[in-house]
C-alpha cells in the first residue's frame, strides 16, 4: 500500500502523553478503513505532529483520525519509504517501544549540501580518472565527518552529497570538520586543490510544496549554489537557531535564489581557526 505522512499542529499545552493516547485511538479503528498507522513524531517545543501510515489512499488515513479523535491533519502527502528513513531515521516505532508510551522526538531536521567547485574544469583538464581521484577524496572526507557528527547521508548528487541532521549543532560541526579536513589535504598539494561549497537550511519535513522536506531541501541546495568555494553558507533559520552559541556568522545579505519568490537572507559560517 502507499505510505502517507500527515502534519498536525497541536494546541498549546499538549503533552507527549496526549499524543500517545490519540495514537492508540487511531490503532483501535484503523482496520475498519484498511489503514495501518506505523508511528508518529511529536515536537513538544513547537507543537508539530507528524503521523506515518500505510493506507489505500489519503482519505482513508484522514478518516481514521476523524473517527478516532477528530484531529484532522492540516496536510497529508504520499511519501517514499526510503525517504522517511533517510530524513527521519525510522519508519516505525523505535525498537522496544511499547504502544501507548509517549514519543517526543522532533521531526525538525537540518539539511546540508556539499558541492565540488570547478568539477567540470577538473574533468576537462585531468580526464575522468584524474577527476575521480578528487571525487573520492570529497566522498571520503564528507562521509567521515558525517559518521563523527551523527549525520545521515541522503544521497550522492554527482558532485556532492546531501545529508541531514537531527541537531543543528552537529550539522555545523560536521561542515566545519569537512572544510578543515579539505584545507589540510590541499596544503599538501601544489596545484589542483579541492574546494567545496556547503549550504545549510533547517525545517520540518512536510512543506507547502507537497513534498517531504521539499522547501527545506530546495533552500539548502540553492544556498549551496551561491556559496563561495571553500565556504559554508547557512539560511537565516540556521543562524537564529545558533543564537547564544559560540558560532560566528557573517551576514551576506539577501540573495535572489532560483525557485524562491522572495530574496532569502544567507549567512557565512566562520570556520577558520583563530
Amino acid at each position: 500500500m502507499p505510505l502517507f505522512m500527515d502534519r498536525h499542529r497541536a494546541p498549546s499545552g499538549t503533552m507527549p502523553e496526549d499524543i500517545a493516547a490519540a495514537h492508540m485511538l487511531d490503532l483501535a479503528v484503523e482496520k475498519q478503513y484498511g489503514v495501518r498507522y506505523l508511528t508518529y513524531w511529536f515536537d513538544k517545543d513547537n507543537g508539530g505532529i507528524f503521523c506515518l501510515a500505510d493506507a489505500p489512499n489519503a482519505e482513508a488515513a484522514v478518516r481514521v483520525h476523524r473517527e478516532a479523535h477528530g484531529m484532522e491533519p492540516e496536510e497529508i502527502i504520499e511519501v517514499v519509504p526510503g525517504a522517511v528513513n533517510d530524513y527521519l531515521g525510522r519508519s516505525a516505532d523505535p525498537p522496544g517501544h511499547e504502544p501507548g508510551q509517549p514519543l517526543s522526538d522532533s521531526a525538525f531536521r537540518t539539511i546540508v549540501f556539499t558541492d565540488m567547485a570547478g568539477s567540470t574544469r577538473l574533468t576537462q583538464r585531468l580526464g575522468d580518472e584524474g577527476a575521480m581521484e578528487f571525487l573520492r577524496l570529497h566522498n571520503d572526507v564528507v562521509r567521515s565527518a558525517l559518521r563523527e557528527h551523527q549525520g545521515n547521508e541522503v544521497k550522492h548528487t554527482g558532485d556532492g552529497i546531501m545529508a541531514c541532521f537531527v541537531s543543528v549543532t552537529d550539522a555545523l560541526e560536521c561542515t566545519i570538520a569537512i572544510q578543515r579536513s579539505l584545507r589540510d589535504h590541499n596544503a599538501a598539494r601544489e596545484s589542483d586543490q579541492l574546494l567545496v561549497r556547503i549550504g545549510l537550511s533547517a525545517g520540518e519535513p512536510v512543506s507547502d510544496s507537497g513534498d517531504l522536506f521539499g522547501a527545506v531541501v530546495q533552500l539548502a541546495r540553492r544556498i549551496c549554489d551561491v556559496a563561495e568555494p571553500g565556504s559554508i553558507y547557512a539560511s537565516n533559520v540556521v543562524r537564529e537557531l545558533c543564537i547564544g552559541k559560540s558560532y560566528r556568522f557573517k551576514d551576506r545579505g539577501e540573495s535572489a535564489l532560483k525557485g524562491f519568490d522572495a530574496p532569502q537572507r544567507v549567512h557565512e559560517l566562520h570556520w577558520l581557526p583563530e
